[in-house]
C-alpha cells in the first residue's frame, strides 16, 4: 500500500510527514534505534536500487492494480492515515499537553509508530518520484510496515500497564486498531498481493528486455 497516490513528491501530505519525523525526533519520544532505522533504510533503499533492482526502463510502467481496485486502494489508504496518522496524532499531542506523568507516557509510546509511518509516507514519495524500481517501491512500505508492529506491540503494551487514566480506554483502542489494520495490511495485502504482483510486473518487463 501506497500513501503517495496521484501525490507529488513535495505534496502537502509529504511537507506534513517531514514535519513529523522533525518534531518527533526533536522532542526526544523517538528511540535512537528508530530514527537510526529510517537513516539504514534511505541508504540500503539506493544500495538495492544499483546492485539488485535497478530501473529497467525509462518508460512508465504499467499499471498494477485496475481503474476500480485503484479506487478501492485510495479508500483503504484514507483510512490508513485516519488510524494510523491523524488519530495518533492527536492522541500524541493531547497527552503532551497533560500534566499527568501517564498521559505523557502514552503520548510517548505512540510516537515510535507514527515516527515511523510518516517516514514511510516521505520514502514512498522518494522512491516514487525518483524513478525508483518497483521492488524498491514495494519494499518500503513492506519493511517499515512489520517494523511497526513491533512499534505498536510495544504501544499497546505500554498502555494496558497504564491503569486508571482517563484516556487509558483511548490509548488501548487505538493501539488495538493499528495492530489489527496494520497486521492484516502486512499479511493480508502487502505479501500476498501487492508483492508478488510488483516482482511479476518487474521480471516480465526484465524478460523483454534480454
Amino acid at each position: 500500500m501506497s500513501f503517495n497516490l496521484r501525490q507529488g513528491l513535495f505534496s502537502f501530505q509529504n511537507l506534513n510527514a517531514i514535519t513529523l519525523i522533525i518534531i518527533l525526533a526533536a522532542s526526544g519520544m523517538v528511540s535512537f534505534q528508530h530514527i537510526a532505522f529510517v537513516f539504514f533504510c534511505f541508504f540500503y533503499i539506493f544500495f538495492l536500487a544499483n546492485f539488485s533492482f535497478p530501473t529497467l526502463s525509462t518508460n512508465p510502467e504499467p499499471p498494477i492494480f485496475t481503474t476500480t481496485q485503484q479506487r478501492i486502494l485510495t479508500i483503504y489508504v484514507s483510512f490508513a492515515a485516519l488510524i494510523g496518522l491523524i488519530l495518533p496524532v492527536a492522541y500524541i499531542v493531547h497527552g503532551a499537553l497533560k500534566d499527568d506523568d501517564d498521559d505523557k507516557g502514552g503520548a510517548k509510546a505512540a510516537s515510535p509508530h507514527v515516527f515511523l509511518l510518516a517516514s514511510q509516507v516521505l520514502m514512498e514519495g522518494v522512491t516514487f518520484y525518483g524513478g525508483f524500481s518497483l521492488p524498491i517501491r514495494v519494499f518500503v512500505p513492506v519493511v517499515y510496515n512489520a517494523v511497526r508492529m513491533y512499534a505498536i506491540l510495544d504501544w499497546l503494551m505500554s498502555e494496558l500497564v497504564m491503569k486508571g487514566r482517563n484516556r487509558v480506554t483511548v490509548g488501548i483502542s487505538l493501539a488495538m486498531v493499528n495492530l489489527v489494520f496494520w497486521g492484516f495490511n502486512l499479511f493480508g495485502f502487502l505479501l500476498p498481493v501487492y508483492l508478488p504482483k510488483a516482482f511479476k510486473n518487474y521480471y516480465a518487463d526484465k524478460d523483454k528486455d534480454l
